[in-house]
């Protein structure tokens, strides 16, 4: 293998230039960095209180992929000839917004198990949602490396194989995009307010605004990707009308700078919040402090009620 190689087709974004792309990465640059402070300022005010609320710690780190993703790029316009630059300004772009998808299925998942306590809590579902997060794993990965694969070789049979991957691959996180929209849809239409249990704060219908809004908003920019990646390819210096730079900034920053945002504003760590070790005891009461408490003092009387029996069989034995 050698190379690195330049790119011979289009690409959705094209060749980053000095006088368009660098004045634009750099206002991104200035947008997320504010909208990851005041997320990870939110973090920790919470957890200072002990209301822990992780998915404000993946909205920052998000925030601070797509600042890396931007300033690759600035590098790549300011040194068009280094195709490293270009192939980690690729990879930065593909990966980050993988952490909103996760974000917007894990809340979904919660008003499921709110509404519907026997499935959403059910091993199928439970096992269901971890296989489908191992599966984005892996698909990234293999993303990752058919783009750098690319970069590395001329041979065409090594081409369409990773044309192939990546037509997967970008199809496959759509998808991924899209599940939050009917799951949500559902949960909405079919649950009985009244019997609902409680989490977090707001109401019921809010919670799925949020999650419709932000669903719809990423469903449109993977979807973008994949259709745009589906084109058949074009010369790079003839790409089409639907590869233009504003493109590429409209569906891989912008609607994730909005869907940052609403996340803020909505204050998701509000409304979204569950007690810690929900999960272990597969329901979202406020009273899972009190009920850990009791579980463990019964679990100690257990343990004292086993002692005294071993002994006074031991004293019986003597």
């Amino acid at each position: 293998m050698g190379g690195p190689y330049a790119p011979t087709v289009a690409q959705l974004g094209g060749l980053p230039t000095v006088d368009v792309d660098v004045p634009i990465c750099a206002i991104l640059v200035v947008a997320f960095l504010s909208l990851g402070i005041c997320h990870m300022v939110i973090l920790r005010r919470n957890l200072a209180r002990g209301h822990k609320f992780i998915p404000s710690g993946a909205t920052f780190g998000f925030c601070m992929s797509r600042i890396v993703a931007n300033v690759m790029r600035i590098v790549w316009a300011c040194y068009p000839q280094n195709i490293r630059v270009a192939i980690a300004s690729q990879i930065f772009v593909a990966a980050g917004v993988l952490i909103l998808f996760i974000l917007n299925l894990l809340f979904a998942q919660r008003m499921l198990r709110a509404a519907f306590p026997a499935l959403g809590w059910s091993r199928p579902v439970s096992w269901g949602y971890k296989v489908l997060y191992i599966l984005v794993f892996l698909s990234i990965v293999m993303l990752i490396t058919v783009i750098v694969q690319s970069m590395y070789t001329p041979n065409p049979n090594t081409h369409r194989i990773d044309r192939d991957i990546q037509l997967y691959g970008v199809t496959f996180f759509a998808i991924v995009s899209f599940l939050p929209l009917p799951m949500v849809t559902m949960v909405y239409l079919f649950a009985d307010e009244k019997k609902v249990a409680s989490f977090g704060q707001g109401s019921w219908r809010a919670k799925a605004l949020v999650i419709l809004i932000a669903g719809t908003l990423l469903c449109l920019g993977a979807s973008y990707r994949a259709g745009t990646t589906w084109m058949k390819p074009q010369p790079i210096n003839m790409p089409p009308a639907y590869m233009h730079k504003a493109c590429f900034f409209i569906f891989d920053f912008v609607l994730d700078l909005v869907v940052v945002i609403i996340f803020l504003f909505a204050r998701v760590d509000r409304r979204f919040y569950v007690p810690d070790g929900s999960s272990k005891l597969r329901h979202y009461r406020s009273d899972l402090p009190n009920e850990k408490a009791q579980l463990q003092s019964e679990n100690e009387q257990a343990c004292e009620t086993r002692l005294v029996k071993a002994n006074s069989e031991e004293g019986q034995v003597v």
